[in-house]
């Protein structure tokens, strides 16, 4: 049986766990991890054991959808309680850096007020000499500026408690991620491993590349019999790929879902955002993993929040990755941490892109382009939208980007000329400050403060700024969320009076009112010429 050829099946779900938590950036990268550990998954595990119910009611809430609860069943309370333990244990140094953290920002606010620093070095926490500098803004307010990078071979740093979660989708919608521990389940396969280790490219790669059980199970590492067993069912005698996924001429471009955009010419396939479903049994029509080209040339990643930059689809690809462009980071701010290091410690190859640095290909190219708002008015400097020219056509990657100063799409416009397509986001009413970003503060932020600084993107009237300054023909608004297949990650709920969806339909209304052409995209698009 083990030496039978065998293909991996295309609805294989894979998740990167650190400390059994989902690890996107902000779990994974050093210092926000550090934050987001000891100010939010420790006391959210510590109000699991204390009331577990208070949990199980506030998950069972519609209302309630998002928030940062546990769900797992109350009879597992003893699970959570030895997972909060093991990892007190386990995370020593990341709970007293985050402490350090806060004391060294108490530091700052009681004594640098606008004079030398250099007596202050003295000052700081252990855990944090070596790793910071302390510096001034131009309105002399102090701030620790983090060397990420050194901090990544620094013991905060932990692969060794990183893992693979391996199973079958059948459509059930997984806990919410950011809240929820993945404990061991039947059926999930869960195998002990630093995520930029190449063994599941193994499995990957054998989605048209037949592979043994037992060459699989040895890149894994996964002896038991009934580890085997869970694997053997991840797998086919049978390939399952579309004929239609490359093109022999023109240009296509795909809609996979949220902001995940495939782009094609005969020659080059550029992916955006990427963000897949893996469940195939949908009868939607959506596009699947067998829908990708066996060779992906570039990825192009947008900016750094958990629904962008996506874990469980970049280790399902990263086998046929050639080159991954993200944005530059600004250097040393916790709440910015550079999307580069995180990526290359998931074992791509990445090349950071500043605003207007130009990426050729055959036939075109990928050029960075600046993004304003969706991150709180916070100082992020990672974040990008993209104009890529192919086969003939220039398309402007928008993302979550928002049209608060018209102006500045104008001079793209005069920078790189006109766009034939525009992808746009309209999460115009998005979460608060505090939602995403509240681990990260050593001070309480306000609701009210909170509330008005939102993770929103464009309104009707920005987006529309948007299409006519870059002179876009041909318009398409992502679907922001609404695709059930990644309510794990977004947890949002829409109904026809939502905020969101009336703006998206002015927008529609306004651009017919222009002659432009404009889609509300949702689940699955398609264009060619």
């Amino acid at each position: 049986m083990h030496d039978e050829p065998l293909y991996a099946r295309p609805d294989i779900r894979v998740e990167g766990l650190i400390n059994r938590f989902c690890a996107w950036l902000h779990v994974f990268a050093p210092v926000p991890a550090a934050m987001n550990l000891a100010n939010l998954h420790l006391p959210m595990l510590d109000s699991f054991v204390e009331q577990p119910q208070v949990h199980a009611d506030a998950v069972a809430n519609p209302q309630m959808k998002g928030g940062f609860f546990i769900n797992v069943d109350v009879a597992r309370h003893g699970e959570i309680r030895e997972l909060r333990d093991r990892i007190r244990k386990e995370n020593e140094l990341a709970e007293r850096f985050a402490k350090a953290v806060a004391d060294a920002e108490d530091m700052l606010r009681a004594q640098a007020t606008g004079y030398d620093l250099s007596p202050l070095y003295a000052q700081l926490p252990d855990e944090l000499r070596g790793t910071v500098e302390l510096v001034y803004d131009t309105d002399n307010h102090a701030q620790l500026r983090f060397m990420e990078a050194l901090l990544y071979k620094s013991d905060l740093y932990r692969p060794d408690l990183q893992a693979l979660d391996l199973s079958l989708d059948d459509g059930t919608e997984p806990p919410f991620a950011l809240a929820t521990p993945r404990l061991p389940e039947p059926g999930h396969l869960q195998v002990p491993t630093p995520l930029r280790e190449r063994g599941v490219d193994t499995l990957f790669a054998a989605r048209n590349r037949p592979k043994r059980l037992s060459e699989i199970a040895d890149a894994l590492g996964v002896e038991d019999a009934a580890g085997l067993q869970t694997l053997r069912g991840l797998l086919s005698t049978e390939p399952t790929l579309r004929p239609d996924r490359t093109i022999d001429g023109g240009g296509r471009i795909r809609y996979f879902g949220h902001a995940c955009v495939l782009l094609q010419s005969p020659t080059v396939s550029v992916l955006t955002d990427p963000f897949i479903s893996s469940h195939t049994a949908a009868g939607d029509g959506r596009f699947t993993y067998d829908d990708l080209p066996d060779r992906i040339d570039y990825v192009v990643i947008s900016h750094g929040h958990q629904d962008h930059v996506v874990p469980e689809t970049l280790l399902r690809i990263r086998e046929r990755v050639g080159t991954v462009i993200v944005p530059r980071n600004g250097g040393g701010n916790r709440e910015d941490p550079s999307i580069r290091l995180f990526l290359e410690h998931l074992g791509f190859d990445v090349r950071e892109a500043d605003s207007f640095d130009e990426v050729p290909f055959d036939g075109g190219s990928i050029v960075a382009t600046p993004f304003l708002g969706e991150h709180c008015d916070l100082d992020i400097r990672a974040k990008s939208t993209y104009v890529v020219r192919i086969a003939g056509k220039s398309v402007f990657i928008g993302a979550d980007s928002s049209g608060l100063d018209a102006q500045l799409y104008a001079r793209i416009r005069r920078a790189l000329g006109p766009v034939d397509i525009g992808f746009l986001g309209m999460e115009c009413d998005g979460a608060p400050l505090s939602w995403l970003y509240k681990a990260l503060f050593t001070q309480p932020v306000s609701r009210k403060m909170s509330i008005t600084r939102k993770l929103s993107g464009s309104n009707a009237a920005q987006a529309v700024d948007i299409v006519r300054e870059l002179g876009i023909q041909q318009a398409f608004i992502y679907a922001m969320g609404q695709e059930e297949w990644l309510q794990h990650i977004m947890a949002t709920s829409y109904t026809p009076e939502s905020y969101q969806l009336q703006q998206v339909a002015e927008f529609l209304a306004a651009c017919a009112e222009r002659g432009v052409e404009a889609t509300h995209l949702l689940v699955r698009g398609e264009t060619r010429w």
